[in-house]
């Protein structure tokens, strides 16, 4: 498989697929042979823990942003593993399990030799962003009692003396006529405010909380690699 540098550049974290189509898991790292050809891509399956199996890119294509690898599945999650986040070249140990295991045969060393050019590999660095689950903090309700002054109306009634004065008509055979002291009482009555307390429930009060998504600024330094070319005015090409 003769891949672009832009195809090579969009492998990682693509999803890698079997000959069946069934997801295999998600390319982690890319080899090149002695000329700079991709050859070999290790493969993140989940189920190997910090270790990526190899898969081969001969005979592999890219589809839809997907890599599909002509192996099934079982094949590439048996295959010889490296470390996740090495940065090691393959050696020729690796290489043999590798080649046997995927039934290939290796390149002889007339194969691996360099084309007579004279090149470097620019490299930089990438920006993965992701998120992570952490606490922030504890939300609490607590109930507490507190006074408040109240002020209202209530109508009270109450007794109101008053004295009339009647004539006494003549012939009146009720009336007396004796002359001395003499006293007479009537009760009276008053209402008074009546203050009493109940308690009644009012209200229930619950936590609930919801997802909300923002976006947040995320700013970092990278590294990338710059070539500059030191070519003799003589041989320089003219455009």
């Amino acid at each position: 498989m003769r891949l672009t540098e832009q195809q090579i550049r969009s492998l990682y974290g693509q999803d890698v697929q079997d000959r069946s189509g069934a997801k295999v898991g998600s390319v982690g790292q890319v080899w090149a042979d002695a000329v700079g050809e991709p050859t070999w891509v290790s493969v993140k399956t989940g189920v190997m823990g910090h270790h990526e199996s190899m898969a081969p890119l001969d005979g592999a294509r890219m589809e839809q942003s997907k890599l599909l690898l002509p192996y099934d599945k079982a094949t590439v999650r048996s295959a010889p593993s490296v470390e996740t986040g090495t940065d090691e070249p393959l050696d020729a140990d690796q290489l043999n399990q590798l080649y046997a295991h995927y039934q290939l045969q290796q390149p002889s060393p007339a194969d691996r030799q360099p084309a007579d050019r004279s090149e470097v590999t620019r490299s930089e660095e990438r920006m993965r962003v992701g998120t992570r689950s952490e606490p922030a903090g504890m939300a609490k309700l607590t109930k507490h009692v507190v006074t408040e002054d109240v002020h209202t109306t209530v109508p009270v009634e109450h007794d109101e003396v008053r004295v009339e004065h009647e004539p006494v008509a003549a012939g009146d055979r009720g009336a007396r006529a004796d002359i001395g002291d003499e006293q007479r009482e009537m009760q009276l009555r008053a209402e008074r405010p009546v203050v009493s307390k109940e308690q009644v429930p009012v209200e229930r009060v619950h936590l609930t909380k919801d997802e909300v998504v923002e976006d947040q600024p995320v700013d970092e330094r990278l590294r990338r690699e710059q070539v500059d070319a030191n070519v003799p005015e003589p041989a320089r090409r003219r455009r």
